[in-house]
């Protein structure tokens, strides 16, 4: 390879890191991402820094948990004058394109791209915000429900399958192109797609790969609802769980139809890896799979995301990349460790923001060595009433709000989270070491008071600019027509030869 490795990012949206032990399980009927996973480091304890798409994302792009990027929620913005990876690489001239979903919220619909070939699934302004002045309050609208398991089944179509179906084809259209070598610079080409978030519909030639499947009923069953830790509670509350008769049916067809968009997805993957391929572009291009966050998937009767159970806070990591060695790595890292680790990959400088930057390189954990920090994450948006955070070092993982008591879980005896060990007396030395770590780390007051001050401000500006004609903040992609093709300001024999590949044969 050379200095500037080629980098192509692979996302998803909602997977649940539980079902990557080692790459994917092997009932999952994913053979492209095995054979990636066999090529691979594969980081086994790889956490969301934040269990929701927009402050996910964010952080996944920057480096940076929420607290530091002010993206809380699903509808706060993103500042335009904090550096992602994609800014690090274009600085370092590398061009730099989107294709998919990024959950950009406000006015910068780029945040370091060149290219942004679709728009985003998701809106790109104020209106999901949360509201912590009002606790309780479940904004009917857009909060999920679980209307998405009983509706649970198959389709040929949806708006999520026609979302994920452009993405893949811009992605392959951009990779032919790149492959031309018009432009000689190194690229970096993010595919993000929405699947396997719910709605939980499939495809039914992908539901029948899972018809006899033994993984269709949780590990763990729903709980009485007094027998929820008080977050659990407020999840199940903004997801208006009373309104629904969950049956039995309805949760294999969703962990189905889950399952299903899996393998959609592997094989939009392998019309990619293909192209990367055929177009003899595989040998200098680094390859990175990731989630911004998980699903509960019905375990404990828990749903979606949104909490730091391991369901909805691990995803799975895996990547391709000279100097990283094919093999699994167990110890917990972040997604805020990718940008740092691209940076790393492609030989570029972060020195200029490092103090503000609490993500690290991966390669020197890929190479064998050896890592003591612990990871964090926060969470301060839907369903919460305060924020909460969360650090998992070696096997423990240790939960803080100041509304609710401590959570101290040991995830190598107790990997399903059910005993808090936080009130047994054997345990109060980890806790304190714990309660030490995260005063050091958070003013919990002083977040809670950023939050609320975030949300009360754009509950102000999104009212006003919904009165009377409204911008939207939305990406609109540019389709240049005239340069496509061919066009009488071109010379159709120059034109022949620039978009033939390989040339010669």
């Amino acid at each position: 390879m050379s200095a500037k490795p080629n980098i192509l990012i692979l996302m998803v949206d909602q997977l649940n890191g539980t079902f990557f032990p080692d790459g994917p399980a092997d009932w999952l009927h994913a053979p492209n991402l095995k054979a990636l996973a066999e090529r691979s480091t594969r980081f086994q304890n790889t956490y969301t820094a934040s269990p929701l798409c927009a402050p996910g994302r964010a952080s996944f792009m920057s480096g940076q948990l929420p607290s530091r990027t002010r993206v809380y929620d699903n509808a706060a913005e993103f500042s335009s004058d904090i550096p992602t990876y994609a800014h690090h690489l274009r600085r370092a001239g590398y061009y730099t394109c989107l294709s998919g979903k990024m959950h950009f919220v406000g006015p910068d619909q780029m945040h370091g791209f060149e290219d942004r070939l679709t728009t985003d699934i998701y809106p790109a302004d104020f209106g999901w915000t949360p509201d912590y002045r009002k606790p309780g309050e479940r904004i009917q609208w857009w909060y999920h429900n679980l209307g998405s398991v009983t509706g649970a089944g198959t389709a040929e179509i949806s708006n999520q399958m026609e979302y994920d179906d452009e993405v893949a084809n811009f992605a392959v259209q951009k990779l032919y192109q790149l492959s031309r070598g018009l432009d000689e610079r190194p690229w970096s080409l993010t595919v993000s797609f929405t699947h396997p978030h719910d709605p939980y519909v499939a495809r039914r030639q992908y539901m029948e790969l899972y018809e006899n499947c033994d993984a269709l009923q949780p590990t763990e069953a729903a709980y009485a609802f007094d027998d929820y830790d008080a977050h659990s509670q407020r999840i199940m509350l903004a997801n208006d769980y009373t309104a629904f008769n969950i049956t039995e049916e309805n949760i294999r067809r969703s962990r189905q139809a889950y399952f299903a968009n899996i393998s959609y997805l592997d094989e939009k993957f392998g019309q990619i890896l293909k192209v990367l391929e055929d177009t003899r572009q595989a040998d200098n291009t680094v390859i990175l799979f990731v989630s911004d966050h998980g699903d509960m998937l019905g375990e404990k009767g828990l749903w979606f995301k949104m909490s730091f159970y391991e369901g909805s806070a691990r995803v799975p990591l895996m990547i391709s990349a000279p100097g990283m060695l094919p093999g699994l790595v167990t110890t917990p890292v972040s997604t805020i460790d990718v940008t740092p680790t691209l940076a790393d990959i492609a030989g570029v400088s972060m020195d200029e923001v490092k103090p503000w930057t609490t993500g690290e390189s991966l390669v020197p954990l890929g190479a064998g060595g050896k890592r003591e920090s612990p990871v964090a994450m926060e969470y301060a948006a839907e369903g919460s009433y305060a924020p909460l955070v969360c650090l998992r070092s070696g096997e423990w993982k240790y939960n803080r709000c100041l509304l609710d008591p401590d959570q101290l879980f040991n995830l190598e005896t107790d990997p399903q989270e059910k005993t808090n060990l936080a009130d047994d007396v054997n345990y109060q030395s980890v806790l304190e070491g714990f309660r030490h770590q995260a005063d050091q780390q958070w003013d919990l007051q002083a977040f809670d008071a950023q939050v609320r001050e975030s949300q009360a401000r754009r509950w102000v500006v999104y009212e006003a600019l919904r009165s009377g004609e409204y911008y939207p903040w939305d990406y609109q992609p540019l389709q240049k027509a005239s340069e496509r093709y061919m066009r009488n300001h071109m010379d159709l024999n120059t034109l022949e030869e620039n978009q033939r590949f390989p040339r010669g044969e």
